[in-house]
C-alpha cells in the first residue's frame, strides 16, 4: 500500500518534488513515447493478467486494493474491475468501438484499393477523474491505453492510492514496458493551478469527469485544438404507460433502481413520468396522485429491505428544502408529497411535466407526460439527458424509444435495469475509444502496394508476446476440453479432414472466425491475389462440417473479390465448363484435386488458356508439378493460399518472395515456439523442430502451447518483400515419418528422390502392411508419370539408405505399384491425399 509517495510516473513511484520536476518535461516525454506504437494485444494481455488477480481474493493485488476500500464495498468494486478487464470484455469493446482487435494497424478497409486506414492515438490524453467512483479512474486510463495514448491521470489528493496501485500492477504485467511508459498518475488538489496548467497545456485531449464547474474550468485550461471529452453529470428517468404503471412487479423493479447506489449514478432514475392523455387535465392530476401513492407503497417495501446511507448535512438540507417547498405547493393543487416517517425516502408528485433534478437519496419526482409531448417537453434539457427506462409493450417501447432519442436521451433500458450495462455499450451517446483516437489514412500508388496488406509490417518486427507458462497440449487434450466449453463460445463447429488420424471437432465464436478470416485475407493479398482484377474459383471441398470451402468463401468475401463458389466434385467436366464459362482465372483448392482436374480436362483447359494463378492449401505441389502447371497450362503464379489447420485456423501466409514451404507467421493471431524434436526446449536459431502454437485471438477454445504435428524451422532476417513479419519453413509432419523394418523412413525423402532423380511429378502414396516373415512397404505412383519399377527402386534406395539397409538385412520387402490417379486413397471430407497408409 502506498503511503509516503504520492504519484506514479512510468512505473516508478515518486514524491511530490520529483513529480513537479518531471511535469515540466511532459511535452518532450509525449513526443518520445508516442513514437513507439502500443499494440492492443499487449494491453489485452496485461489487463487479462490483472483481471485474474482481481478475481482471486487470495492474490496480493486483491488484498492491497481491498485495504483501500470500505469493507462493504471492496468485493463489489473489485469484481466490477475484474469483469471490465477480462480479455473477452475488452475484445468486445474493441470490436464495437474501433471495428476490430488490431485497430492501430494500417490496413486496407477495401482490399480492391491501396488505401490504408487505422485508428491512431489522439496523443497526450489527460484524465481528470471524479472522487466518487473508485473504478472510473483506472478504467478511463485503460481506455486510453487501448487507443495507444500517453495517459496522465489526475485524481484528488484525498483519494486513496487504489488507482495508482492498480495501474502500477498493469504496467508490471507487461514485460515489454510499453504500458508502464504510457501511464502517469498524479494525486493533487485542483487548487494547484500550476500543476493543472502543466497537465492541460500540452494535452491533445482531456477527459473530464464531473459537473459543469469542472468541465468549464477544464475548458479554460485547454489550448486551442485540444479535444475536451466531457463525462459530466446526467439526468435519467423512467417512463411508464398506463398498463405498465398498474403492475406491481414493474413498480417494484423501478423502486430497486431508485434505491441502488442512493441515485448517485447518472443512470439512476430521478423522475418517473406517467403517460397521460393531457398534462393539464384535472382527472389526470388525480390519476397522477393515485399512482404516486401506490408507487410510494412499493418504494417503502423495497427501501425497508435495503439499508440507506445517511446523507451529509448539505445533502440533507437540500432534501428538506425541496420536500418542504413541494408541501407548500400542495395547497395550490400542484403537488402531493409521500414520505417515510424516518426520512429514508420520499415521492414528490408534481402536475407540471418539466424535468426537475431530484435531491437524490431515494427522492423521486412523479410527473405527467403525454407521449405526444415527449420531445417538446424534454428537448430543452437534451444536454443533460442520459437513460430512460420504458415500461410498455413491444410496440410502445419501439415507438417511445424513437421519441426519447429525438428529445436527447442516449440510452433506453427496461425498468429495473437502468444501472446495468453491457460490454461495448456507448457512454453518453458516444464510444469512448473513438473520442480518444484519430482516424488516419495513407493513399498509396496501386502498382507498388498491391501486395502489401499492412504498412506496419514494412517498418519494424511485431511485438511478440511470450508463450504462456503452461504444459504442452495435444489433440486429445483439445477434444477433452470441448466437454466443458461454455456454450456462449461455441458458435461454429468444424471437423478436421482426418488426414492425420480420426476427424476431430474444432469450435469457434463468430467473432473469432471473422478475425481469422480477415487475417487470412490480408495474407492472400501478400501472396499476390488481386481482388480488383482476379476472378476466383473456390474448388476446395465443402460439406460434412469441413472448413476449407466455407473459410475461403469467407476470405474472398472479406476481400470484396469476384468469386465462383463451385467446390470440388467428381464431375470434372462440369467444373471445367464453369471455369471457362465464367472466365475464372484463379483457382483455389487442394493440390491433389487441382492436379486431377487439370489432367482430366487438360485439352479443354489448355485451349481456354485463362488460368493464371493457383492458390493451394492442405498439401504442397512438388517442383516437378509446378513445372507442369507452368509449362503445360500457362499458370503464372503458384502459391500457398494459407498455412493453417482446422483447430487453430490460419497460421501463416506466403508472399511473392516465399519459396517452397516458407511462410510468414500470422503473429496477430498466434505465438509460435519451435521446440527440439525430442526435448521440450527451444531449438537454436534456424534449427528444425516441432511447431507449437498459442492462439491469442480466441474467446472460447483457447489453445495454449498446442503441438500441431508439423516440423519446421525459423527463417532469419527481413524477407525480400520488405516485410519484417517472422517466417518459418515447413519441413513436413510427424506423421510423414513411419517406422518400418526397424528403421524410421521419411515420406518426403522418398518424394524428393523421385522428383530429383527421375523428374517424377505425380502423387506418391506409401502403404505399410505386415507380412509372414517381414513387413511390406509399397510405393504407389501415378501410372501416367511413373518411371519403371527398377529405376524407381534404385532412386529410392540410393536416396534413402535406411531402406537399403532394411532390404539387405531381410527386414523389409519393397515393391512399386503403378496405379490410376483416381485409385489413390484420400480423406473423405477434404479429398486430401493420405500420404502414409499403415495397415499393420
Amino acid at each position: 500500500m502506498i503511503t509516503s509517495v504520492l504519484h506514479l510516473w512510468q512505473g516508478e513511484f515518486v514524491d511530490d518534488a520529483e513529480a513537479g520536476r518531471r511535469l515540466a518535461a511532459l511535452p518532450e516525454l509525449a513526443g518520445q513515447v508516442l513514437s513507439r506504437p502500443l499494440p492492443t494485444d499487449v494491453v489485452l494481455g496485461a489487463c487479462a493478467a490483472v483481471s485474474r488477480d482481481l478475481a482471486d481474493p487470495a492474490s496480493a493485488l486483491y488484498g492491497r486494493l481491498a485495504g483501500q476500500l470500505p469493507a462493504d464495498e471492496a468485493p463489489t468494486v473489485l469484481a466490477e474491475l475484474a469483469s471490465a478487464l477480462t480479455r473477452e470484455a475488452l475484445e468486445r469493446k474493441l470490436r464495437r468501438e474501433l471495428g476490430g482487435l488490431r485497430p492501430e494497424r494500417l490496413t486496407r478497409p477495401d482490399a480492391r484499393e491501396t488505401v490504408y486506414e487505422a485508428w491512431a492515438p489522439v496523443g497526450l490524453l489527460v484524465h481528470i477523474a471524479p472522487g466518487n467512483a473508485a473504478a472510473v479512474a483506472p478504467l478511463s486510463v485503460v481506455e486510453g491505453l487501448l487507443a495507444g495514448n500517453l495517459n496522465v491521470l489526475k485524481t484528488s489528493s484525498s483519494d486513496s492510492a487504489l488507482a495508482l496501485d492498480l495501474l502500477a500492477a498493469l504496467g508490471a504485467a507487461d514485460p515489454s514496458g510499453l504500458i508502464a511508459e504510457r501511464i502517469v498518475a498524479l494525486r493533487f488538489s485542483s487548487a494547484r493551478r500550476e500543476w493543472l496548467q502543466a497537465l492541460c497545456g500540452p494535452a491533445d485531449a482531456i477527459a473530464v469527469w464531473g459537473g459543469e464547474d469542472a468541465v468549464r474550468a477544464t475548458g479554460e485550461l485547454a489550448q486551442a485544438g485540444c479535444r475536451v471529452v466531457e463525462w459530466g453529470h446526467r439526468i435519467s428517468f423512467a417512463y411508464l404507460t398506463r398498463r405498465a404503471a398498474s403492475e406491481d412487479k414493474v413498480l417494484d423493479a423501478l423502486a430497486e433502481d431508485v434505491c441502488r447506489y442512493e441515485q448517485q449514478a447518472c443512470s439512476s432514475p430521478q423522475v418517473v413520468y406517467l403517460d397521460t392523455a393531457d398534462a393539464d387535465a384535472t382527472d389526470d392530476a388525480e390519476e397522477l396522485f393515485a399512482f404516486a401513492g401506490r408507487f410510494a407503497e412499493r418504494l417503502a417495501k423495497v427501501s425497508d429491505g435495503r439499508r440507506a446511507a445517511a446523507p451529509g448535512p448539505a445533502e440533507q438540507a437540500e432534501i428538506t428544502t425541496v420536500q418542504q417547498l413541494a408541501r407548500l405547493e400542495q395547497h395550490l393543487g400542484l403537488t402531493r408529497v409521500f414520505a417515510a416517517e424516518d426520512g429514508s425516502w420520499r415521492v414528490l408528485a408534481d402536475t407540471r411535466p418539466a424535468l426537475d433534478a431530484s435531491p437524490l437519496h431515494r427522492s423521486v419526482w412523479v410527473k405527467p407526460l403525454p407521449r405526444h409531448a415527449i420531445t417538446a417537453t424534454l428537448r430543452p434539457m437534451r444536454r443533460y439527458l442520459q437513460t430512460a427506462a420504458i415500461g410498455g409493450d413491444r410496440a410502445e417501447v419501439a415507438e417511445l424509444s424513437r421519441a426519447m432519442f429525438a428529445a436527447g436521451v442516449t440510452r433506453v433500458t427496461p425498468v429495473g435495469s437502468m444501472l446495468e450495462s453491457y460490454e461495448g455499450e456507448p457512454h453518453d451517446g458516444v464510444y469512448a475509444l473513438q473520442r480518444y483516437s484519430r482516424r488516419v489514412s495513407v493513399r498509396a500508388t496501386d502498382s507498388d502496394f498491391r501486395t502489401v496488406p499492412c504498412l506496419d509490417d514494412l517498418v519494424a518486427p511485431p511485438v511478440l508476446l511470450p508463450a504462456p507458462d503452461a504444459a504442452l497440449l495435444g489433440k486429445e487434450g483439445v477434444q477433452r476440453a470441448l466437454a466443458t466449453l461454455d456454450p456462449r463460445h461455441a458458435h461454429l463447429h468444424f471437423r478436421s479432414g482426418g488426414s492425420t488420424g480420426a476427424p476431430a471437432l474444432s469450435v469457434f465464436t463468430c467473432d473469432d472466425y471473422d478475425n481469422q478470416m480477415r487475417a487470412a485475407a490480408h495474407g492472400l493479398l501478400a501472396a499476390g491475389f488481386d481482388p480488383a482484377r482476379d476472378r476466383a474459383a473456390n474448388l476446395f471441398y465443402g460439406g460434412g462440417m469441413y472448413g476449407s470451402f466455407i473459410s475461403f468463401f469467407s476470405i474472398l468475401e472479406r476481400l470484396n473479390a469476384t468469386q465462383f463458389p463451385i467446390a470440388a466434385g467428381p464431375d470434372h467436366a462440369m467444373v471445367a465448363e464453369a471455369l471457362v464459362a465464367h472466365r475464372a482465372d484463379t483457382l483455389f483448392g487442394m493440390p491433389s484435386y487441382l492436379w486431377q482436374l487439370l489432367h482430366a480436362e487438360a485439352d479443354r483447359l489448355r485451349s481456354y488458356g485463362g488460368i493464371r494463378k493457383v492458390f493451394y492449401g492442405g498439401e504442397h505441389f512438388t517442383a516437378e508439378q509446378r513445372r507442369v502447371l507452368t509449362e503445360d497450362f500457362g499458370v503464372e503464379v503458384i502459391r500457398s493460399a494459407a498455412y493453417g489447420s482446422t483447430d487453430l485456423g490460419p497460421l501463416g501466409y506466403q508472399c511473392a518472395s516465399c519459396d517452397g514451404s516458407v511462410h510468414h507467421v500470422l503473429t496477430d493471431l498466434h505465438t509460435l515456439e519451435i521446440l527440439d524434436p525430442r526435448e521440450d526446449r527451444p531449438v537454436a536459431a534456424g534449427e528444425p523442430g516441432r511447431l507449437v502454437f498459442t492462439s491469442r485471438a480466441r474467446a472460447g477454445q483457447r489453445l495454449e502451447r498446442y503441438e500441431i504435428g508439423d516440423l519446421g524451422r525459423a527463417v532469419e532476417g527481413t524477407c525480400a518483400c520488405g516485410s519484417t513479419v517472422p517466417r518459418l519453413e515447413l519441413l513436413g509432419r510427424y506423421g510423414d515419418v513411419v517406422r518400418v523394418g526397424t528403421y524410421f523412413v521419411n515420406y518426403r525423402r522418398i518424394v524428393r528422390a523421385l522428383e530429383e532423380r527421375l523428374a517424377y511429378h505425380g502423387e506418391v502414396q506409401l502403404s505399410v502392411a505386415p507380412g509372414s516373415d517381414r513387413e511390406q512397404l509399397t510405393v504407389r505412383l501415378d501410372e501416367q508419370y511413373a518411371p519403371g519399377p527398377d529405376a524407381t527402386l534404385t532412386a529410392i534406395t540410393t536416396e534413402v539408405p535406411e531402406l537399403a539397409s532394411a532390404l539387405e538385412e531381410g527386414l523389409l520387402s519393397l515393391t512399386v505399384q503403378r496405379v490410376r490417379r483416381e485409385t489413390f486413397e484420400r480423406t473423405r471430407a477434404s479429398g486430401k491425399l493420405r500420404t502414409v497408409i499403415d495397415l499393420r
